[in-house]
């Protein structure tokens, strides 16, 4: 498991006071009012940050960073990913799970045939659907449903998937 979680990208500027638009990767962007540091990671270079503020902006998140005052210093963070340590992120409910520990599971039938491993998540609104990426290199779409999905186990690196008709 990861030791840390991506939970946004810094897009562009915000005013001329330092903020920083942010693209959240969470489902409920409230959970940024709970920031206090975030990691800013560029390329290989990482670094904290102390969070000062956090406002809204239609579906963006708008973050003000101590030490971040202008403009000009904010514009040096576009394009930076922001992630929290895993121990700092807040619980998740039972049956929902950080893409990030799903990403590169087996994916099972209930018979046992492996398909691939899940290779993306996409978000459509109604509900996620898994991308699998078959052994012959193929991409399986699966609806994140309850009828299709049957049992996710982290500790055996598996999702078990019922394969309902028309699927492939």
């Amino acid at each position: 498991m990861q030791a840390n979680l991506e939970i946004g990208q810094i897009v562009k500027t915000f005013g001329i006071k330092g903020f920083v638009k942010v693209n959240p990767f969470v489902d409920d962007i409230s959970r940024y009012n709970d920031l206090k540091k975030v990691i800013l990671k560029k390329g290989k270079s990482a670094e904290e940050y102390e969070v000062e503020e956090v406002k809204y902006h239609k579906d963006m998140v708008l973050v003000k960073f101590k030490g971040i005052n202008t403009v000009e210093e904010a514009e040096k963070l576009r394009n930076s990913y922001l992630e929290v340590d895993r121990q700092n992120s807040i619980p998740l409910q039972e049956g929902t799970y950080f893409i990030a520990d799903l990403l590169g599971l087996d994916v099972i039938t209930e018979e046992g045939k492996m398909l691939g491993k899940l290779d993306d998540i996409f978000n459509t609104g109604s509900n996620d659907i898994y991308s699998v990426k078959t052994e012959d290199g193929k991409q399986l779409l699966l609806p994140a449903i309850s009828d299709v999905i049957k049992e996710i186990n982290l500790l055996e690196n598996k999702i078990v998937i019922h394969l309902l008709e028309g699927l492939i």
